[in-house]
């Protein structure tokens, strides 16, 4: 077996240490931010926290509100819903949101922030109508009625990921995946694809 040289092109460089300082003051911002709100938190406990000097955090980010969009910049990876089949679209967004939520600690610090200041849902309405309500317009009868189907979604989804993950409600905590999808999914299918009531 050969060994790559270091100086080939397909060998993978190394990490850079500005890389590591970015992701170690975004760990810290994400916990700081949900420990305490945006109000409250500040650049010189973030830095302590990531074990830094407060002027690295200016120098990566400037100010206390670019670092929060940054910690909270959030990419929910949703399916091409028209690729998926009418009848399975509220099956697949529930199955879609479990494992968005299950792994990542953003979506869990975003929503600590965003019900308890504004900062966190501006935040919060921005990944709704830029990420959530195109889902709707794509899978609902009327693309009129999107918004109020996609807010409709949402109170279920932000409802459960409030009880289970933040508050820790042990009857939810307990729910297996299996059993959530199944208690979840008809309620969004039919806010999604059922006439109008």
């Amino acid at each position: 077996m050969t060994e790559r040289l270091a100086g080939a092109p397909d060998a993978d460089p190394p990490p850079r240490r500005s890389d590591a300082t970015r992701a170690g003051i975004l760990a810290a911002a994400r916990e700081r931010f949900a420990a305490d709100g945006y109000e409250r938190a500040t650049i010189r406990a973030i830095a302590k926290d990531a074990r830094i000097d407060p002027s690295m955090v200016m120098r990566y980010y400037g100010n206390k509100e670019r670092l929060f969009a940054a910690a909270t910049s959030v990419d929910l990876r949703l399916p091409d819903f028209t690729r998926v089949p009418r009848e399975e679209v509220g099956r697949v967004l529930v199955t879609h949101f479990l494992s968005m939520w299950e792994g990542d600690e953003v979506l869990i610090a975003l929503l600590r922030v965003g019900i308890t200041n504004e900062a966190g849902a501006e935040r919060m309405r921005a990944v709704f109508g830029e990420q959530l309500l195109p889902v709707a317009r794509e899978t609902c009868p009327d693309p009129a009625e999107a918004p109020t189907r996609a807010a409709l979604c949402a109170a279920q989804v932000l409802g459960l990921a409030l009880t289970r993950y933040v508050l820790r409600f042990p009857p939810s905590a307990a729910l297996t995946r299996e059993e959530i999808t199944d208690w979840l999914a008809p309620t969004l299918q039919r806010y999604l694809t059922a006439e109008r009531p």
